[in-house]
């Protein structure tokens, strides 16, 4: 089955949620310390800006509304830049 940008962004979404979770002191970090917490923020900035980034789909041409996506970005870089 072919992906489609609509497929991937919502996809993409997960990301967004769990880095605004952590950011927000509402996603459940239990036993982990900041550079592990840090790490899952970054792996989470990356899969969003390379999924931004897409072609194949088209995202990046996609005049679909990508702020919570780069939003998050953003937040996830504050977060880990803060911690």
């Amino acid at each position: 089955m072919a992906q489609t940008v609509t497929k991937v962004l919502t996809a993409a979404t997960d990301c967004v949620t769990l880095i605004n979770a952590i950011n927000g002191g509402s996603h459940d970090v239990t036993g982990m310390n900041q550079a592990k917490i840090n790490k899952m923020v970054q792996r989470n900035v990356d899969h969003l800006e390379t999924i931004l980034a897409y072609t194949d789909p088209d995202v990046v041409n996609d005049s679909s509304d990508k702020s919570s996506y780069t939003g998050a970005i953003t937040t996830g870089k504050a977060y880990i830049a803060a911690n």
